[in-house]
């Protein structure tokens, strides 16, 4: 199976509760040192017009959003087939609900000391 990457959309097995569904692969690829998991922003077409749903138009998905509130992390044998890559805007736009429901700041460039 192809390594996912991030930006990547896969179809996951999220269990018998949360059926099999589309999830963004948020997290980056694992060394072989780190445990073989996946952390996924899974899609949904039941919105409820949240302020940490992304919606967006992506033409290998139904209508729908990314739902930020709903971060899972799962292990790589869960990820079935990759259906698709959205582009770094929309990934940035995903990335940038997570960070607002976990109250992160937006990254900081950093500090250069002069020689």
């Amino acid at each position: 199976m192809k390594e996912p990457q991030r930006g990547e959309v896969w179809l996951v097995d999220l269990g018998l509760a949360a059926k099999v569904r589309p999830c963004l692969v948020l997290s980056d690829s694992p060394a072989d040192s780190d445990r073989a998991l996946v952390a996924l922003v899974p899609h949904t077409t039941s919105l409820r017009g949240s302020r940490y749903e992304v919606v967006l138009r992506i033409s290998f998905l139904r209508p729908g959003g990314f739902d930020a509130q709903n971060i899972v992390t799962v292990p790589i044998a869960k990820l079935l087939r990759m259906l698709g890559r959205l582009t770094s805007a929309q990934l940035a736009e995903v990335e940038s609900r997570v960070s607002l429901w976990l109250g992160l700041s937006p990254p900081v460039a950093p500090k250069v000391s002069p020689p």
